[in-house]
């Protein structure tokens, strides 16, 4: 490895190294980084959705009904699990109605999800 030692007030302060040894330090910096992404994602305890989530909800699905057909759930399921109805559900998943604080967290709770994911825009 050939490389150039800067001094400053006698003290080295930069090294001067081939680009191409920097190229291969820069791509090992970067794996070992990526590395450290993967692992803190792979214990990390928070849930993860698939793409087709999201997307029903930039589509304009209410955040309810996609989370709630995403566990593979009915309404009436769901209604049971809160202890409301149905109908009440399709109110909320239409926009109908506005699900409060604690019911977002009855809901988010059998979702097995955070209630906060559940706030529709009401624009």
């Amino acid at each position: 490895m050939k490389h150039q030692v800067i001094s400053r007030d006698g003290k080295p302060a930069f090294v001067v190294i081939p680009i191409e040894e920097w190229r291969q330090i820069s791509a090992t910096l970067e794996d070992r980084s990526d590395t450290a992404a993967v692992r803190a994602f792979l214990g990390s305890t928070q849930a993860t959705f698939p793409d087709a989530v999201v997307k029903a909800i930039l589509d304009g699905a209410h955040p309810i009904r996609a989370f709630r057909e995403y566990r593979g759930i009915t309404q009436a399921e769901l209604a049971s699990q809160i202890g409301s109805s149905a109908a009440y559900i399709s109110q909320l998943e239409r926009g109908v109605r506005h699900a409060g604080y604690r019911l977002r967290k009855k809901l988010g709770s059998a979702l097995k999800i955070e209630a906060g994911l559940l706030e529709a825009d009401r624009s």
